[in-house]
């Protein structure tokens, strides 16, 4: 057993450029958040530690200097999580918090505490070699799909070249493409694996994502699948048939059309809407849910239509504003896009996409099927919306299966 200070130092001892990851879970009660993960990054040359909290629906993120990350997570540890997991270059640690508050600890040490190296290097005294192997370990070591690997389609989009290098130009374009692989991964197990699996992608635009989503399921986890990308543009679709077509992606096909009239499938396994421009999302996620699709990733853009209807007494003061007001109306509509899922019978999640800083279209709707709609959850819905005097498409759309 641990006393406070023994896992205080075995803490500190990890939090430093060669930490990979922790993972705090189990938590004594799920009324907030459900698990915690740490990991370093490197921000304008300093060391900093994100701290992101999970609950059912949503995550959190903060990043934090060295001892203010450590205070926090011993003190999330003591009064929240049972069990916590490091992974590092200088070795690993679980610890398990008993009900009694009896704290174990079992670590494997690549190096002494104390001694000089590699894990070593912590707080903001890093070395530059030390520096230049956190940059390249933070952006190596968690993709799906890994630097200095070759991806043949990857290097036709520009993201690579045929060595597996990602060019310095399309780097964020490669963190968005294997964020959203973290998302696909997720949901792995509501793929079936004895039969073909349906999925569409509405308004794929050039498809880096959509590419990348059946080279993984298919070339990467030999899902049986058929991936279906729509798209208004004609130009865009004859474009991304090519590579489609010279890499043998035999079950990938792109066509021009309309979401609202595909008729092209009679039942889909999952629905995917990156970027479709204001009502466009709803239309999509409608079609989905009278699917009975399994998955729903959807990630709005131009959420511009209640930004015209939104009016409230009460936030009048706020609402004269207009950046304020499209930045309001833009989360009102996604929390209620959520909302209505969830009384349709899925599991929603609001999360976050990508960082602010490569884009603001940084929220993902990402909702599984849970069971029976919810169809009597829907009054403080309701309320809310007459109160802001809103009627959002999707609702419109969903009103008779509500």
């Amino acid at each position: 057993m641990a006393d406070k200070r023994e896992l205080e130092e075995a803490f500190r001892f990890f939090l430093n450029g060669e930490l990979e990851r922790m993972i705090f879970s189990n938590p004594r009660n799920r009324d907030h958040y459900i698990k915690m993960t740490v990991r370093p990054l490197m921000l304008k040359g300093t060391l900093k530690f994100q701290v992101e909290e999970f609950t059912e629906k949503q995550a959190f993120q903060k990043n934090m200097d060295r001892e203010e990350a450590l205070s926090y997570l011993l003190k999330q540890l003591d009064s929240l999580y049972r069990n916590g997991e490091v992974v590092s270059g200088t070795g690993s640690m679980n610890v398990l918090v008993g009900k009694k508050g009896t704290v174990t600890v079992k670590k494997k040490l690549k190096i002494a505490p104390g001694q000089k190296g590699k894990g070593a290097a912590s707080g903001n005294n890093l070395s530059v070699e030390a520096m230049e192997r956190l940059a390249s370990h933070n952006r190596k070591k968690n993709y799906v799909l890994a630097e200095g690997t070759p991806v043949p389609f990857l290097a036709e989009l520009g993201v690579m070249t045929a060595d597996g290098k990602v060019v310095k130009a399309r780097y964020d374009k490669f963190r968005q493409i294997n964020r959203f692989l973290e998302f696909i991964e997720d949901i792995l197990p509501r793929l079936d694996r004895n039969r073909v699996n349906t999925i569409i992608d509405f308004g794929c635009g050039k498809s880096y994502l959509t590419f990348a989503m059946y080279y993984y399921l298919k070339e990467l986890k030999g899902y049986p699948i058929q991936v279906v990308g729509l798209d208004l543009k004609k130009d865009v679709i004859a474009l991304c048939n090519r590579p489609s077509e010279k890499f043998g992606f035999e079950n990938l096909h792109f066509y021009h059309g309309d979401i609202a009239g595909y008729e092209g499938a009679t039942h889909v396994d999952m629905v995917v809407t990156l970027h479709a421009c204001d009502t466009a999302t709803d239309y999509a996620m409608a079609k989905a849910v009278r699917w009975g699709a399994d998955v729903i990733l959807s990630v709005p853009c131009c959420q511009h239509e209640l930004n015209s209807q939104i009016s409230n007494g009460l936030l009048q003061p706020v609402l004269g504003y207009g950046l304020l007001k499209e930045r309001m109306s833009a989360l009102i509509t996604d929390g209620i896009r959520a909302q209505l899922l969830e009384q349709c019978g899925y599991k929603t999640q609001i999360l976050e996409f990508i960082d602010m800083e490569h884009t603001p279209k940084n929220i993902m709707i990402r909702a599984v099927k849970q069971g029976k709609p919810k169809k009597d959850e829907g009054l403080e819905l309701q309320k809310l919306m007459e109160e802001l005097h809103v009627e959002p498409t999707l609702y419109r759309l969903l009103r008779e299966e509500l």
